[in-house]
């Protein structure tokens, strides 16, 4: 995919990434708004990588690094352009940042019924670790 672009998302792209995940992505996250979204890139301002084709968005995924894990989130492809390489364009630059970095493991949170997720990221080499089970407390509302 020669003709795909990855590069970092800005606060100018908020909007339009908001609207590719309620498309692409599946499932809904608690920070899947403006504020959400503007804090993540203010904060990390190269977590956020976005794939375009023709500047079309088509893929997304958040790299991100707190000093001591890598953890990729909301990698979502346009059905349109599934199975053509962009995830794995928008995964080879998450994990030259996490490289870069000095990260040691990456991690990703896959939804247990997306299958289609769970066969995506083992095609990446990513396995699955049943012995950890994550534990949330909504810290709003």
């Amino acid at each position: 995919m020669s003709d795909l672009l990855v590069r970092r998302g800005t606060l100018a792209d908020i909007d339009t990434v908001l609207k590719f995940w309620r498309e692409a992505a599946e499932g809904t996250s608690i920070s899947d708004d403006y504020d959400g979204v503007a804090r993540l890139v203010r904060t990390d301002p190269e977590a956020l990588l976005l794939a375009e084709r023709d500047g079309l968005l088509v893929g997304t995924v958040i790299a991100g690094f707190d000093g001591w894990r890598c953890s990729a989130y909301r990698l979502a492809v346009h059905p349109q352009w599934r199975r053509q390489g962009v995830g794995s364009a928008l995964m080879e630059a998450a994990e030259r940042r996490f490289v870069a970095l000095g990260g040691r493991r990456a991690d990703a949170m896959v939804l247990e019924a997306n299958e289609r997720a769970q066969r995506a990221w083992g095609a990446g080499g990513y396995r699955r670790e049943d012995h950890w089970r994550r534990w949330v407390k909504p810290l709003t509302g």
